[in-house]
C-alpha cells in the first residue's frame, strides 16, 4: 500500500524525517513523497513535490553506493545543514557562539579510503557497499576520491582474486602519499612465509609504495612520506590522516589563528603531527599521543628539518591517564583533537588547567558541544566555530572551537 508523507527535516544520519517518525532515505525538508512502509521506513521512494534545493545527484553509482548521503542537496543546502546541526548540538548544551561560513572540500579530493574487495567466481569485485547493505558496489566513476585511488581499484580487485577468499572480504584501506599509494589490508588469509612472499612480489609489480598485511609491513618500495609543514613525514600503517589535503589546510589554519603567537603549545591526540610540526615552525611543541609509533614518525620528521623549535613528545592514553592541570604550567595554548568519541575525562582536567587558550578540533558537533560545555563552566568563553566539510555529501561534520579563559 502506497503512503504519502511530508518530510520535515533532516536527520542526523542523513534520511528525511517525517511525522511517526517515518525515515525517508535520500529526500530532503518540504517535499511530498510516496513509498511503502516498512515499520519506520518508508522504501522504493517516489518524490511527488520536489525541494527547491533537490539537485541531479553527480555520480551515476550514487543510487547503489552507500559512500554518500547527500549527493541530491545542494551545495548550499548541505553547508546550512551541517552548520545548523552544529550549531542546535550547542544549544542543545545552553551555548551559543559566531559561526564562520563553512569550508568544502572540492569534488575528487579524498586521498585516503577504506575499499570493500571480495572474490567472485569471475574475478573479484571493489567498491563501497550499499546502504546498510553487505552488497559491494563498483565505483569506477566515483566523484568522491581522489584520481589515484580510482585508478587503483583494478590493483584492489587482483588483491582480492589472489589473496582473498570466498568466505569473506577484504578491506583494503589506499592512502595517496607523495611516494604511490600506501595500501593496508586486513581480512584476508593468515600470514605466512609463502604469503609474505607472495605479497612482497604483489606489491612489487604493483608500483605501491608500501603494503601491510593486518598492520605488518610486507613490503616498502619507497617510503609513503606525507607532508606536514616543515616536515616530511612517514606514518605507521594505517595510521590516521585527514581525509582531504583542502580539510586539513582548513582545519590547519583555524588552529594556527587560534594558538596565535603562543610560546609553548601542547598538542593532545596529536597524531604525526598534523597540527604539531607546523606549530614547531614558531613555537615549542609537546606533542601527546596514544600510539608510539605516531609518535615516533612524528619525531623523526621533526628531526629532518633545521631550524625548527623544540618539539618533545610522549606516548600516553589520554582517556585513561589524562594530563593532569599542573602538567600545562607554564603552556600559552592547547591542542586537542580526539576521536568521535570526545575526550571527556581529558577535557574534565584541561578545564582547570587554567590554560589561556585552546584550540578544540572535531568530527562530532555532539561530543564537540558537551565538551565546551564543561569548558564553559570553568571559565572559557567560545569565542568562534569554523565547521570543515572534508567529507563532502557526507553526513560527517568536523569543526574547530576557540577557547579563551575568561576573567575569573
Amino acid at each position: 500500500m502506497q503512503t504519502e508523507i511530508t518530510i520535515e527535516r533532516l536527520g542526523h544520519q542523513g534520511d528525511g524525517i517525517a511525522p511517526g517518525p517515518v525515515f525517508a532515505a535520500r529526500t530532503l525538508p518540504g517535499e511530498t513523497v510516496t513509498g511503502e512502509l516498512d515499520g519506520s521506513h518508508l522504501r522504493d521512494i517516489r518524490i511527488v513535490t520536489p525541494s527547491v534545493d533537490r539537485i541531479q545527484p553527480p555520480c551515476r553509482h550514487y543510487k547503489s553506493c552507500g559512500g554518500c548521503q547527500l549527493q541530491h542537496a545542494s551545495e548550499e543546502f548541505t553547508a546550512s545543514w551541517k552548520l545548523e546541526f552544529a550549531r542546535s548540538a550547542l544549544t542543545a548544551q545552553g551555548l551559543e557562539t559566531e559561526f564562520r561560513p563553512v569550508l568544502t572540500s572540492p569534488p575528487s579530493t579524498r586521498r585516503r579510503a577504506t575499499l570493500a574487495a571480495r572474490r567472485t567466481k569471475k574475478g573479484a569485485l571493489a567498491g563501497f557497499h550499499g546502504k546498510a547493505s553487505g552488497t559491494i558496489t563498483e565505483i569506477p566513476d566515483c566523484h568522491l576520491l581522489d584520481p589515484a585511488l580510482i585508478a587503483a581499484l583494478p590493483m584492489v580487485e587482483a588483491l582480492a582474486s589472489q589473496f582473498g577468499s570466498r568466505k569473506g572480504e577484504l578491506a583494503v584501506t589506499l592512502t595517496v602519499s607523495l611516494s604511490g599509494l600506501d595500501v593496508s589490508v586486513s581480512g584476508g588469509r593468515e600470514l605466512d612465509g609463502p604469503l609474505r612472499m607472495e605479497l612482497a612480489q604483489f606489491a612489487e609489480t604493483s608500483g605501491i609504495a608500501r603494503l601491510a598485511w593486518d598492520q605488518e609491513m610486507i613490503a616498502m618500495r619507497e617510503p609513503p612520506v606525507q607532508k606536514f609543514g616543515p616536515a616530511s613525514v612517514v606514518p605507521p600503517p594505517g595510521a590516521f590522516l585527514q581525509a582531504t589535503p583542502e580539510g586539513e589546510a582548513a582545519l590547519l589554519t583555524a588552529v594556527l589563528e587560534i594558538v596565535g603567537s603562543a610560546d609553548k603549545v601542547v598538542d593532545l591526540f596529536a597524531g604525526c603531527g598534523t597540527f604539531a610540526l607546523p606549530l614547531s615552525k614558531t613555537t615549542e611543541v609537546h606533542a601527546v599521543e596514544g600510539d608510539p609509533e605516531m609518535t615516533d614518525a612524528l619525531v623523526k620528521g621533526w628531526r629532518a628539518v633545521g631550524g625548527l623549535k623544540k618539539l618533545t613528545s610522549e606516548a600516553r592514553d589520554l582517556f585513561r591517564r589524562p594530563l593532569q592541570p599542573d602538567e600545562f604550567k607554564r603552556v600559552d595554548a592547547v591542542v586537542i583533537d580526539p576521536p568521535r568519541a570526545g575526550a571527556e575525562a581529558q577535557i574534565r582536567e584541561l578545564a582547570q588547567s587554567g590554560v589561556p587558550v585552546i584550540a578544540h578540533v572535531s568530527c562530532n558537533p555532539v561530543t564537540f558541544s558537551r565538551d565546551a560545555r564543561a569548558m564553559v563552566d570553568a571559565g572559557y568563553d567560545l569565542e568562534w566555530v569554523q565547521v570543515v566539510d572534508q567529507f563532502r555529501w557526507s553526513v560527517h561534520t568536523e569543526l574547530v572551537g576557540s577557547f579563551r579563559l575568561g576573567k575569573r
